[in-house]
This record gives C-alpha cells, sequence and structure tokens, in this order.
C-alpha cells in the first residue's frame, strides 16, 4: 500500500525504521497501524526475527514466520548495507524524506558506524531520532550499566516488575509476554509523536530516548511509592492485590475467573449469589477494609463458591453487575464475540499459496479517521523499488540488490 492510500490519523508522517528484534518494531508497528509509512530497514540478511517459527507452509514464497509477522505489519522493506559506505549515504539520503528515524542498538553502534544522531540532523535538521536502549543514552542521562547488554528478562528484573510477580513468598517471576520490550517500544511510539509535534512547531528535531529498564520502572510504579512513602518493599502478591479484597482469580470448575468486587453494592450482588447475605453486614466482610483484613476468609468464601460453577455459569450468572471475567486461553480468546466486534484479530493475507493468518489487531481505535494492519508483512526487500522511486533516490546497487 502507498503512502497516500493509507488510512489512519498518521497518513502524512514517514519514519525509517532501523529498529529489530521485539521492542522497536512492536513501537513501529503501532504507528504503522495508525497510518505512518515505516520503511522498513534491514541487513541483508534480513531482521534477525524474520526465520524464526511458527512458519508459514509456503516457505519459498514468504520468507517470514510468525514472530516476524506480528510486530511488522504494516511496514515496507527495504535492503541496506549499513557496513558500506554507499548504504550508509542511502539512509540519510532517505532521513531527508522522513519525519524520524528509530532504532533500538546498544550505545554507540549507530556512532561507530558514522550515521549517529548528528549526522543525521546535519542532513535534516527536522529529523527526530529515537533510540531503545537497554538503560538509555548517555546523551540523556548517564548510567553505570549503559553500555551493558539487556534483553526483555534483564529489563524486568531490573525495573522492579519480576519482583512483584509470582507466587507469594517466591524470588519473582517475568511476565508471560515480553513486558521488558513491548512498554518500552510503546513509550517510544509516544516520545516519537510527542517529538514530532514539537518538531512541526518549531522547526528543529530533536534526539530522545526510551531504556528498558526505565520504562518497566514507570510501568511498576507501585513499587515506588510504596517504598517512598514508609519503605515498604512490595512482593509477589500472587493473583490477589495486597490492598483489595476480593480482587482475584478464583478457581472455576473448568478454569479460573476473576473477580473484583468492591463497592458496597456490588459485594452484596456477590454476596446474594453466593447465598451468603450474611456476610453483607459480617464484621469481616462489611467493607473493603475488613475484607482486606481478613483476606483468608473471604478468599476462602468465594472460592468455595465458584469452584462449584462453570466460567460460563459464573459470567451468566454476575456478568454486567459485578466485575468478572474469565482466565481466556489463547482459544477462548479467538472465539470471544469481544475480538471479533472490536476487529483485534483482523485476517491477514501471506504471499504465496499460504493460508490466511490473523495478527493482532490495533488497540486504539478512532471513530474519524479508523486505523488498522496496512499491509500484510514484508518479504524482504520488497519495496526497494518502490521506495526509492518514490523518495527520488537512485538505486546504490546495480540490479537493486544489496
Amino acid at each position: 500500500m502507498t503512502p497516500q492510500a493509507r488510512s489512519g490519523p498518521l497518513s502524512d508522517l514517514r519514519i525509517l525504521d532501523l529498529t529489530q528484534a521485539l521492542a522497536g518494531p512492536f513501537g513501529t508497528a503501532l504507528l504503522g497501524d495508525l497510518g505512518a509509512d515505516v520503511i522498513k530497514v534491514e541487513p541483508p540478511n534480513g531482521d534477525m526475527s524474520r526465520g524464526l517459527p511458527p512458519r508459514p507452509p509456503d516457505e519459498e514464497s514468504c520468507d517470514y514466520g510468525g514472530y516476524f509477522a506480528s510486530i511488522n505489519r504494516s511496514k515496507r522493506s527495504i535492503v541496506v548495507d549499513l557496513k558500506t559506505e554507499e548504504g550508509r549515504e542511502l539512509v540519510l539520503s532517505m532521513a531527508e524524506h522522513c519525519d524520524a528515524v528509530v532504532e533500538n542498538a546498544r550505545v554507540g553502534v549507530m556512532d561507530r558506524l558514522g550515521i549517529g544522531y548528528d549526522v543525521f540532523k546535519e542532513r535534516n535538521p527536522k529529523i527526530v531520532y529515537g533510540a531503545i536502549r537497554g538503560f538509555g543514552d548517555p546523551r540523556t542521562g548517564e548510567s553505570p550499566y549503559a553500555t551493558w547488554p539487556a534483553f526483555d528478562v534483564v529489563a524486568q528484573s531490573m525495573g522492579g516488575f519480576a519482583a512483584i510477580n509470582g507466587p507469594k513468598d517466591g524470588s519473582g517471576m517475568p511476565a508471560g509476554t515480553s513486558t521488558g520490550d513491548i512498554y518500552p517500544g510503546t513509550l517510544m511510539a509516544l516520545g516519537l509523536l510527542a517529538a514530532v509535534h514539537e518538531a512541526r512547531r518549531t522547526g528543529e528535531g530533536q534526539f530522545f530516548d526510551v531504556g528498558m529498564y526505565d520504562a518497566v520502572l514507570a510501568l511498576s510504579e507501585i513499587i515506588v511509592w510504596n517504598y517512598s512513602y514508609n519503605q515498604n518493599v512490595v512482593t509477589p502478591r500472587g493473583s490477589g492485590h495486597p490492598m483489595l479484597c476480593p480482587f482475584d482469580i478464583f478457581p472455576a470448575k473448568d478454569g479460573a475467573i476473576s473477580i473484583a468486587a468492591l463497592t458496597p453494592k456490588q459485594w452484596k450482588r456477590l454476596c446474594e449469589a453466593m447465598g451468603r447475605e450474611d456476610l453483607i453486614k459480617d464484621e469481616r466482610t462489611k467493607n473493603p477494609v475488613a475484607r482486606t483484613a481478613h483476606r483468608e476468609f473471604t478468599i476462602g468464601v468465594v472460592a468455595e463458591f465458584t469452584l462449584a460453577h462453570t466460567r460460563a455459569e459464573l459470567v451468566a450468572m454476575l456478568g454486567g453487575e459485578v466485575p468478572l471475567g474469565p482466565v481466556n486461553t489463547a482459544r477462548d480468546v479467538f472465539d470471544d464475540p469481544h475480538t471479533a466486534a472490536r476487529n483485534m484479530l483482523p485476517e491477514v493475507e501471506l504471499p504465496g499459496e499460504n493460508p490466511t493468518v490473523q495478527l493482532p489487531g490495533t488497540p486504539i481505535k478512532f471513530a474519524r479517521t479508523p486505523g488498522g494492519i496496512q499491509n500484510r508483512p514484508p518479504n524482504l526487500d520488497e519495496q526497494r523499488a518502490e521506495i526509492l522511486s518514490e523518495l527520488g533516490l537512485v538505486d546504490p546497487v546495480p540490479g537493486g540488490e544489496e
């Protein structure tokens, strides 16, 4: 899909995407879904995630798997070898036609290649340069860990997130999804839009970064104010909440369900469904403070009730009256009418003789300028001629291949 045909509120934005792996590509995919023209610049062998499984049946026609597809939808691909002078010059020339450039290399890598922020700025003073680093970039604040490599689990651990997850009395546990990548990528997208807004107002771009450690710390805000106010170190909370009750995941006949009955009306309705109207005024359960103080008793009563019913029965009894939700597996999510109504699992065609697949839809919904997956994930270097022609650039590589 050409930039002119893209939908969404960011259809006037062009981004040069030098990111790989997960954090950066996730953030730029969000921007692409909202209409931005995201030009994915890849090394000759492609993004390191291209070949990861699961792979489609027709692998000859489609050179990427599900991991790559999920976070590189709504983008166009061009191969550029940044280790060559011609490649670096091509990227700088492309940047003259872009609003922003994004990368997630380690500190100093792009500068040593000769295409750091200062070089891009010389070619395009309005350029916004976004970087995702494990521990931030020295340009915005020196960290003793600045040169350390970092992956998702490291960010979750050092940022305080892992320490508050998992079974009670445990030593911590990372999330089931790559929070240490996904959240920094999300914040990068937000920061990029803020910086482009400011650049269009002033005519001057700038450098910004998101440290994975910093992003996870911001996400784990509960540990900060607990410790700052009274030196309370928050520990793994299990499936419940340290200050609210019931606010937990409870067993059901066929799985589990979350229930959060906090207001007097919600607690009353739950008690009625349980056949325990006596608990509405019981000193142990009459208000949130009492229920939290007598957590084991409260949780035990609710768990005894939920275990006697299926998730569907509980939803039928309490849905819409008491905040609750079944603990959904992927199969449940795919079968849920909500995801269809909200277009959260759109079907996307793959190259060649492959069946359609479903990818995550954009959770940011606009009434007047709706976004969504703009085009299927690209094969490596698929839009090379198209991109260079639009930008009025001559391909420095004979035959158009790096």
